[in-house]
């Protein structure tokens, strides 16, 4: 069944607003003017400059525009009231309305630079904001991203990098600009009537205490959906990309999927209606008692030209600037309100840039000493955040320099953790892991995993070139095709590269242009030659294999071997085959080191490794019977494995999986 949208998420915060917020919030909008500017800054100063030039300029444009009317409108009057007998009244209402011209010129030409200037600086502060969202996510630890939160925290500032930088943009100098014209009108009508002044700014007040309101409430929603629209992309992606398309064709998927998004986005949608209505409703309401407030303002001009304290030039200069006021006033007000959505937006971005990149370090890290590959393990434990029980427990362990290690075990035992270590993803949480008798903790993270070439069970498959896909296992040599083609021979790629259409130029993948598809064991191959890309003195491979034949999994551990002299070399693999190959051999039992040792020394131990050894070797031996019902027995051999069993057979080749699950 399908969860509502309240079982998921939850009520929605509602919490009632007070005018005892306004002050804080008042603030909280303000200090977005600094930010947003020191952004705009970063991202283009010229157009930073130009920007603020042109909001200034626009700005004093309806000020001009109802001071040049007015005076056209008394110049006519004079010119009605004077006759032809009066001063050369034609001549001044003509240099009157080329002055009104070339103001509406000058506002025209400004609008359009300014349109040009903030499309552009808006394009720049959005590259700015979302490259400080991207590199500072590619500097956080892995333990960041294996936590629901931290995604929540990441979608936030993610999604809204794309069009919230642009907003706020607009907005920051849009109040510049209606400040310009507030002060600029409102000189003038101050001139004619300190009342008029006073009630066009008091007037846009309870449409900005409203929309304030809503503000907030539309903000905190926005942070309350947030795991549901997560979940509705990740929905959304299942149906729309080709990672869970065979799985969701043969079970059916996609119709339960679909009725799951719809059902959830017309939850979303119907939260949304109701709280759009009511801020848009509580705006048109107040918005109306505002309006009525300038028509009582406009009969008191209209009674004082009557009384002839105005001429009929004031009366539309009054008419202008009453107006203009009161929509300055109520766009700042209401810019407020938006630049304190806003703020909040630019906490939310401020809480993930302020995310720790890593343990802290206060020279950096030191410089990782030249080495043979020693690793030792001492007394490490580790626990992953929020798991009650610890994957590692008090594990020590020493690797020689040159030495290839398998390491087994169930599923859950420990293997892929003990991996994280090594390659410096995580910290013990006791303990330390060392390198050359450099401690892991001490060394900058960047400069240990230079000197680690891995290969993990979910490796990606990018969707880019043969050659960008292996040459991105070293950045710095990613245009060196010499090195990323002996890469892909080391991985046994070479051959099924060539024969794609456009070679080692092939784009793999079916996301961009006319991409090819590979099948698993070709791409695990490619993430091979990735790894093979590095002249590190570790290599880590975390499952390499699941995804080859027994043939092609057997020749790769044999260029393991080659490729590993003189480096150390720690692999995950379930076919003991392939295992017995390694010089020393770790089992790993709840966390714990059960047995270590050399294959033959663990097999004349007899003990779970030896066991566990036999019981796969005997899918090469027993001959099969009936489905279900087991086999015979070879002659010559006990039944079954223990501890009286024989030996199992030399199975100098691939063996099957022992399990195919992962830690």
């Amino acid at each position: 069944m399908r969860p509502e949208l309240g079982s998921v998420l939850g009520r929605p915060p509602d919490q009632p607003f007070r005018l005892r917020q306004l002050p804080g919030r008042a603030r909280g909008a303000l200090s977005v003017l600094g930010q947003v500017t020191r952004l705009a800054w970063r991202a283009s100063r010229p157009l930073t400059l130009a920007l603020g030039a042109m909001s200034l300029l626009t700005g004093l444009v309806p000020a001009a525009t109802a001071a040049v009317a007015a005076l056209v409108i008394d110049a006519v009057v004079v010119a009605v009231r004077d006759g032809p007998a009066g001063p050369d009244a034609g001549g001044r209402i003509l240099l009157l309305v080329g002055l009104q011209f070339l103001v509406a010129g000058l506002n025209s030409a400004g609008g359009a630079v300014r349109s040009i200037v903030e499309r552009l600086l808006g394009d720049r502060l959005t590259l700015t904001v979302q490259l400080d969202v991207m590199d500072h996510a590619s500097r956080l630890e892995l333990p960041f991203f294996e936590r629901s939160s931290s995604y929540d925290l990441l979608r936030q500032a993610q999604q809204e990098a794309a069009s919230r930088p642009m907003s706020m943009l607009s907005l920051t100098f849009a109040q510049l600009q209606g400040l310009v014209t507030l002060v600029s009108l409102g000189a003038l009508l101050f001139g004619l009537s300190p009342l008029l002044t006073l009630l066009a700014l008091l007037a846009p007040i309870p449409v900005f205490v409203s929309d304030a309101r809503f503000r907030r409430r539309m903000f905190e929603f926005a942070i309350w959906a947030s795991p549901l629209r997560r979940r509705m992309q990740y929905v959304s992606n299942l149906v729309t990309t080709d990672t869970a398309a065979k799985e969701i064709k043969l079970f059916g998927l996609g119709p339960h999927f679909v009725d799951s998004f719809r059902t959830w986005g017309e939850d979303l949608y119907r939260r949304t209606r109701r709280l759009v209505t009511a801020r848009n409703l509580g705006i048109a309401g107040w918005g109306l008692l505002a309006t009525g407030l300038g028509s009582l303002g406009f009969l008191y001009a209209v009674r004082q030209a009557l009384a002839g304290r105005l001429t009929v030039g004031d009366l539309v200069l009054c008419s202008a600037a009453l107006i203009g006021v009161q929509a300055a006033a109520q766009t700042l007000l209401l810019g407020l309100s938006a630049m304190y959505q806003d703020s909040l937006y630019l906490a939310t971005l401020r809480s993930f840039l302020t995310v720790p990149a890593g343990a802290e370090q206060p020279d950096g890290g030191q410089p990782l000493h030249p080495g043979p590959g020693h690793v030792v393990f001492e007394n490490v434990s580790f626990g992953y955040p929020g798991s009650p029980t610890l994957a590692l427990h008090d594990v020590s362990l020493e690797i020689p320099p040159g030495t290839t290690l398998a390491v087994v075990g169930r599923n859950g035992a420990g293997k892929s953790t003990l991996i994280k270590l090594l390659c410096g993803l995580y910290q013990p949480a006791t303990g330390r892991v060392r390198l050359d008798g450099q401690d892991l903790r001490e060394v900058a993270p960047d400069r240990l995993r230079a000197e680690i070439g891995a290969v993990f069970q979910d490796y990606v498959s990018y969707q880019a070139t043969a050659a960008e896909n292996i040459g991105l296992g070293d950045v710095t040599r990613l245009d060196d095709r010499t090195r990323v083609v002996a890469s892909a021979d080391q991985a046994g790629a070479r051959g099924f590269i060539e024969r794609l259409p456009q070679g080692f130029d092939s784009q793999l993948g079916r996301w961009f242009g006319e991409g090819v598809e590979v099948s698993g064991g070709e791409w695990q191959r490619i993430a091979l030659g990735r790894a093979f890309m590095r002249d590190a003195r570790l290599l880590v491979l975390d499952e390499p294999t699941a995804a080859l034949d027994a043939q092609a999994e057997f020749e790769l551990f044999e260029r393991v071997r080659r490729l590993a002299a003189g480096r150390t070399a720690v692999y995950i693999s379930h076919r003991f085959s392939t295992v017995r190959q390694a010089d020393r051999v770790l089992l790993l039992d709840g966390g714990r080191i059960r047995e270590y040792g050399t294959h033959d020394e663990l097999m004349a131990d007899n003990g779970e490794y030896a066991r566990l050894f036999r019981l796969q070797a005997l899918a090469y031996t027993e001959t099969p019977g009936p489905l279900g019902t087991g086999g015979s027995v070879p002659p010559g051999r006990k039944p079954g494995p223990g501890p009286d069993a024989e030996p199992g057979p030399d199975v100098s080749g691939p063996g099957p999986s022992l399990t195919h699950a992962t830690t």
